[in-house]
């Protein structure tokens, strides 16, 4: 007897260790990995001496101006570097627990990093202003970045045991929580 399209899903989700409660927890996981990345850059521009500002999806010096170049260089640096941390740590936890949670807040960091940089605009990225700023090749920088943290999620569906379908559901889930993210940035913005 042929499997319903539904049923499919289901058995689909169920194997890929997806039910309601990671569909939901992918919302705050990215508004924490957005706000954590922007965090990044604060720190690095904090440290440098510089006066921040942070919000969802930028932060950047309180007067509009970094003290020096090399501030703006070590404060762009920052966010793709907490970026990784955020995934090396939850591959850490992932490996102690075997959560799916903990899984997901790795896959999402992999996963924004990956959605800007391919669907963003590389060349509006942290990755291009860095390689700019370096007199680098502008791919040279993202390429670093995004095996780094691909090396990072291969390990994790390594010990999830997920395969390319999970995967598949993982990035749908992922779209969706980064379309949120972007449109509650929108709004914030236009008030």
């Amino acid at each position: 007897m042929k499997e319903t399209f539904g049923k499919k899903i289901r058995n689909d989700l169920k194997e890929s260790q997806i039910d309601w409660k990671v569909i939901i927890a992918f919302i705050p996981i990215a508004f924490f990995t957005y706000l954590f990345h922007e965090f990044g850059h604060w720190t690095f521009g904090e440290l440098s001496g510089n006066d921040m500002i942070l919000s969802l999806n930028n932060s950047a010096p309180q007067n509009g101006q970094f003290i020096n170049d090399s501030d703006a260089l070590w404060s762009a640096i920052g966010g793709p570097v907490f970026t990784i941390l955020q995934g090396s740590i939850f591959l850490l936890l992932t490996w102690l627990t075997k959560s799916i949670f903990t899984y997901s807040i790795t896959f999402f960091a992999v996963f924004s990093r990956f959605y800007s940089i391919i669907l963003g605009g590389l060349n509006l990225q942290d990755e291009a202003r860095i390689a700019a700023m370096l007199d680098w090749n502008k791919y040279l920088v993202a390429a670093i970045v995004l095996t780094i943290l691909f090396l990072i999620l291969w390990r994790s569906n390594r010990i999830m045991k997920l395969n390319k379908k999970a995967i598949g559901y993982f990035t749908f889930l992922g779209v969706f929580a980064i379309l949120i993210v972007i449109g509650v940035n929108e709004l914030i913005i236009t008030k």
